[in-house]
């Protein structure tokens, strides 16, 4: 077979990405095209984007900007939007995607460049609702209280968030007219409030959960437990917090 007729055979992966090259700057298109392999994902495509940033033109660009760390949906680093879905790149087999691949920034947070998003807001919703658990020194305190093994499997799945931001890009009650928290920052004060030790503060983020931005700006579209990469049941933790926050409410009402 003629070396013509080789190349005339290869599979190639058509990329549209969108770019911005600043926060203020506005966002375009460019498109970049690669020689299929095995087993490739969106992550290990940006990377062999970012060594040769030729784009379909020919054109040798700035290279792409984007978050990556563990490769293996452990940190939450790499989400981004791919096809229409907010997902981790690390994860999304482009045998699996329709072509063309277009791969655009989460629009929930600010674009610091390309495909880099600035998650603040995730973390500061992790300290509006104390999420940890205090303790009296780093001295050695022994082991931990016992829990039931119901509990503990409840726990574990709640502990599973990696605050890849995931669920806000996904819930339509996260946006510039709303204040809502989102719902990993629920997820996770259910997760500290049925731990033994931070169940002491438990008053203390079911009120961060009763002011502006709290439950009461979700809607119950369940996009969040669709969405999350990890599985999290993020509609039952709001389920049970709406209801201890309930609770509360009443408790102060009915002690004034």
């Amino acid at each position: 077979m003629s070396q013509s007729a080789t190349a005339t055979q290869k599979k190639t992966v058509k990329f549209i990405i969108t770019r911005q090259d600043s926060p203020d700057s506005q966002p375009f298109v460019e498109e970049f095209e690669l020689e299929w392999r095995p087993n490739m994902t969106v992550n290990s495509s940006l990377m062999e984007i970012q060594r040769n940033p030729v784009n379909c033109k020919g054109n040798k660009v700035d290279p792409v900007s984007w978050e990556a760390n563990c490769l293996e949906e452990v940190c939450g680093a790499c989400s981004m939007v791919i096809n229409g879905t907010p997902r981790q790149a690390c994860t999304a087999l482009i045998d699996n995607l329709s072509q063309p691949i277009r791969v655009e920034p989460m629009k929930t947070f600010p674009v610091m460049r390309d495909l880099a998003v600035d998650r603040s807001r995730m973390f500061d919703a992790l300290k509006r609702v104390k999420a940890w658990v205090p303790i009296d020194g780093t001295h050695d305190l022994g082991p931990g209280p016992r829990m039931p093994e119901v509990d503990r499997q409840w726990r574990y799945e709640l502990s599973k968030c990696m605050t890849c931001g995931v669920c806000l890009q996904a819930c339509p009650n996260v946006n510039e007219k709303s204040d809502f928290i989102g719902p990993f920052a629920v997820g996770q004060v259910d997760l500290f409030n049925s731990h033994p030790t931070g169940g002491m503060n438990k008053q203390e983020r079911l009120d961060a959960l009763t002011e502006d931005g709290g439950l009461q700006e979700c809607g119950n579209s369940q996009n969040c437990v669709q969405a999350c990469p990890k599985g999290i049941p993020l509609t039952t933790a709001i389920g049970r917090m709406n209801r201890e926050s309930t609770k509360q409410i009443f408790r102060k009402w009915l002690s004034v």
